[in-house]
């Protein structure tokens, strides 16, 4: 493949271009040269688009697709094509399909049906047998075949002890171990936050006390034992500050955010739509904003779209029976481009690239290309149009966006919508 990219202004801050507009040329995957113009010619394909902007690929640290076992929710071909189309060169593949993904031979499925791929499909093991809790899978030998972190997803190491072993046991390869911030022995069968709304519609509540508990103890026990440990959407403005408080120690410890939990309040919930039906779930605006002065400041490492296929059967009932979860690649980078400014959403994106072990490619001659191509400064709202995945449960429904992804370049490839 060889392309010129035209007149892009390059959002780097690692590089000398630096909100430069200049001339990329990409040949057979790599950035052979960087100018203020570049002559084409008729063996190079040229690329113009309007307002066009490339960063270091998007990363997303939590990405959910059906196969293997639910494929009526997101196929792989279909996901990894929905993150290219969303501007992600990059994503972290949960491990809740059906058989999880707590083998070494599941993570070759899962990297194999992603070959040749423009977006990189990272396998992120489970941290225990089937996700059950019990016993821990082989993390060592799925970190051999290429996951890259071990995370029971959506469900909490109950067991202190287990997770004890797990951080002591990881440190010998270095691997990294996700706990999901969520006492289920507080939260029982809560559906939304507790809050003021929750009491109004009469929906049982989730209390902020069952995300921080866990929190204190995963941090309590990740000071006992070392380690590295990756603590995944937070959604309260206490546990900005645990997680604060736990670096200033010195304690190795990483969290994300969902972009749900950024933009949107419990105040959705009026109309008992199930596409807010999440986990954590919507919480107040005094933690929208905690959560945005805690990615500002680099207490949040990254954010995450939190993408979760499911199908019409699973959403669309009662909102008691409905499961938890919505899609979010396709509105990720508009809505948090509104909220935080193109170079803070560029780097939310990008950040988390370092905690899970995948190289950045700065935006250099020589270096291989690993760009998104995007356009930050298009008004426009989120729609049923804009949706790509095969399950439509999306929680960005009307919401406001500030800018769009046009594709990316990637393993040699070039995608566009």
């Amino acid at each position: 493949m060889k392309i010129v990219l035209k007149s892009a202004t390059i959002v780097d801050a690692s590089s000398k271009h630096h909100l430069k507009k200049r001339d990329v040329l990409i040949e057979n995957g790599k950035i052979s040269k960087i100018a203020a113009t570049i002559p084409t010619s008729a063996k190079v394909k040229e690329i113009t688009l309007k307002n066009l902007h490339i960063s270091q690929g998007w990363f997303d640290s939590s990405v959910s697709f059906g196969e293997p076992g639910f494929e009526e929710r997101e196929t792989i071909e279909n996901g990894l094509k929905t993150a290219a189309h969303s501007g992600f060169t990059s994503v972290a593949v949960n491990a809740n399909s059906f058989p999880v993904t707590d083998s070494k031979g599941h993570i070759k499925f899962l990297k194999s049906k992603a070959e040749n791929n423009a977006v990189n499909l990272y396998p992120i093991g489970t941290l225990t047998i089937g996700s059950k809790g019990i016993d821990l899978a082989e993390l060592y030998d799925m970190q051999n075949e290429g996951a890259v972190s071990f995370y029971d997803y959506k469900s909490p190491v109950a067991n202190p002890n287990l997770l004890k072993i797990a951080l002591q046991y990881t440190q010998n390869f270095d691997g990294l171990i996700q706990s999901f911030p969520f006492d289920k022995s507080v939260a029982r069968n809560g559906m939304v936050n507790e809050e003021v709304n929750s009491t109004r519609l009469g929906l049982k509540g989730i209390p902020a006390l069952s995300e921080e508990l866990q929190i204190i103890r995963d941090l309590y026990i990740l000071e006992y034992t070392g380690g590295k440990l990756h603590i995944p959407t937070i959604s309260t403005k206490k546990s900005v500050g645990l997680i604060k408080d736990a670096k200033k120690k010195g304690l190795n410890v990483s969290c994300s955010v969902s972009i749900f939990n950024l933009v949107l309040t419990d105040d959705v919930l009026e109309g008992f739509d199930t596409n807010y039906k999440l986990l954590p779930p919507l919480r107040t605006k005094e933690d929208n904003n905690a959560l945005l002065k805690g990615l500002k400041d680099g207490t949040i490492d990254g954010v995450t779209s939190d993408h979760n296929p499911i199908d019409v059967e699973h959403k669309k009932t009662e909102f008691e029976h409905a499961y938890f979860g919505s899609i979010g690649l396709e509105g990720c980078f508009g809505a948090l481009n509104l909220h935080v400014g193109m170079e803070a959403a560029i780097n939310a994106l990008t950040s988390l690239k370092k905690t899970f072990g995948i190289t950045s490619e700065k935006i250099e001659e020589g270096n291989k290309a690993d760009l998104t191509l995007f356009n930050p400064d298009e008004s426009s709202e989120f729609s049923e149009n804009d949706i790509i995945s095969t399950s439509k449960n999306t929680a960005l429904l009307g919401v406001k966006l500030m800018g769009h992804p046009y594709g990316i370049v990637a393993n040699n490839q070039l995608v566009l919508k």
